[in-house]
């Protein structure tokens, strides 16, 4: 069984608090454990960090104009 979805919810808040939650909680991510982050524009150098730590992620546009990244364990 995997753990439970960790949402991340970076939307209206200024920079760079959005990019240290979610660093954050990839530091308390499990094997399998999805992380879904929300923010209101796209962040350029999450998708950096994500690529260079090998994640996986896939970007949503969401209802209210802002983007949903799921982010998986390498």
């Amino acid at each position: 069984m995997s753990a439970a979805e960790i949402v991340v919810d970076g939307r209206g808040l200024e920079h760079p608090e959005p990019l240290e939650r979610v660093l954050a909680a990839l530091d308390t991510l499990q094997p399998g454990q999805p992380l879904r982050f929300l923010i209101h524009r796209e962040p350029y150098p999450l998708y950096d960090i994500l690529r260079r730590h090998h994640y996986r992620y896939e970007i949503t546009e969401i209802a209210d104009g802002g983007f949903g990244i799921l982010i998986s364990s390498p």
